[in-house]
Order: C-alpha cells, then sequence, then structure tokens
C-alpha cells in the first residue's frame, strides 16, 4: 500500500492495523509456559516447601524432634532468677528472725529490770555518811560505790553486794543480791567470793584503792 493511499484511508477513519505478535515457543529446558514438562506451572509434587516446614513436621511426629531455639538458655535463665528469688527471700526472712529476735530480748529485759526494781525497792543500804570509794571492774571499765568503813568489810567478805539499776549502783545484802541475780544477771555489779584469792580483787584492798582525784 502506498503511502498516498495509506494516508487517505486514515483520513476516512480507518485504523492502521496492529502488527501480530510474535508466537512464544515453549522452553525445553524448564522454563515458564504452558503445560508440558518443559514450560508452564510445576507439578503439584515438585512445588517447593519452605525450610522451615519439614523441621515442624519431624517436630509434631514426636518427642525426639529437634527442640525450638533458644529454649534451652531461656529455661537456664528462669532458673537462675528463680534460685535468684529464693535466696532474696531468704535473706528476707533471716532478718526478720533476727529483728524479731533482738526485740523479743529486749521485751525481756525490760520486764526483768522492772522486776529488779519492785524487788530492790525500799531495801538499798546506800549510806549517805559513805566516804570510803570501792572500785570494782563492772562492764569492761572500772566504776565505784561510795560506803562505809563497816560496809567495806562487809562487801569484801561477800556479805553484802553490789546492783546496778537505773544508771546507779546499789548496795544490797548477799540474799537480795542472790534473787537479784536470779532476774537479771547482768544487774550484779560486784559479787565478792570470800574464798576466792586476793588477786582476784586487788580493788578490795584498801591498799590499792583508786583515789578519786585520777583522771581515767
Amino acid at each position: 500500500m502506498s503511502d498516498t493511499l495509506r494516508q487517505q484511508l486514515l483520513g476516512l477513519g480507518f485504523k492502521e492495523p496492529t502488527p501480530a505478535r510474535p508466537r512464544r515457543e515453549p522452553r525445553r529446558d524448564g522454563g515458564p509456559g504452558r503445560g508440558g514438562p518443559g514450560g508452564g506451572t510445576p507439578a503439584k509434587a515438585g512445588v517447593a516447601k519452605p525450610p522451615g516446614a519439614r523441621a515442624g513436621q519431624e517436630r509434631g511426629k514426636g518427642k525426639g524432634g529437634p527442640r525450638p531455639p533458644g529454649r534451652g538458655r531461656d529455661r537456664g535463665e528462669i532458673d537462675l532468677a528463680k534460685a535468684y528469688a529464693i535466696r532474696a527471700q531468704k535473706d528476707r526472712d533471716e532478718r526478720l528472725a533476727a529483728e524479731k529476735e533482738k526485740q523479743e530480748q529486749a521485751r525481756r529485759r525490760r520486764e526483768a529490770r522492772a522486776k529488779l526494781a519492785a524487788l530492790v525497792e525500799g531495801k538499798a543500804l546506800n549510806a549517805e555518811d559513805a566516804g570510803i570509794a570501792r572500785h570494782f571492774e563492772y562492764g569492761g571499765k572500772i566504776k565505784r560505790i561510795y560506803v562505809t568503813d563497816g560496809q567495806l568489810r562487809a562487801l569484801n567478805a561477800g556479805e553484802l553486794g553490789v546492783l546496778q539499776l537505773n544508771g546507779r549502783y546499789v548496795l544490797v545484802t548477799a540474799d537480795l543480791l542472790a534473787e537479784a541475780e536470779a532476774i537479771f544477771p547482768d544487774a550484779v555489779a560486784l559479787k565478792v567470793d570470800p574464798a576466792a584469792p586476793a588477786a582476784d580483787d586487788p580493788y578490795g584492798d584498801p591498799r590499792f584503792q583508786v583515789p578519786d582525784d585520777l583522771v581515767w
């Protein structure tokens, strides 16, 4: 068709024919195409499965299948956290028990002191005219109580004793000292054993009395 005729036909409304597409030959190497062993959609039996599908099926067959990744590590972390929690709870229980025991001991001491005060009330032998300082060791320190000459001899003979009560030292009889010791042993400040060697109580000898003006 000459160009002049083609232009006349196009001017009358005719469309230029579309060239036919070349026919695609099926690939022989198994590439894409329709049907046949060499192309088209692969057969159902040949569909590739995801990498983890077979492993998941194998795990479902029984207990012997592979374990999920990280499971053992997570279990170990849980066991360690549980051990820490148990230890922390044990420490708290021990602290509470120790605090409870401390409070119980304080309560018993208060009750013992109150009972001791009631026992000693009105029975102290401290003399107002006492001028002799009798030193003794109590609580790791050197303490003193003022007594008369007769009280000093009785004290060194074990006939009298000294109690610590409410911050002061009280002179009492040996019998009262024994009763007080049964109630609250820590209150016994001076209890002399007359049969003990003099070296056991060096402050009992007036020659070795500590001067009052000595600064400790």
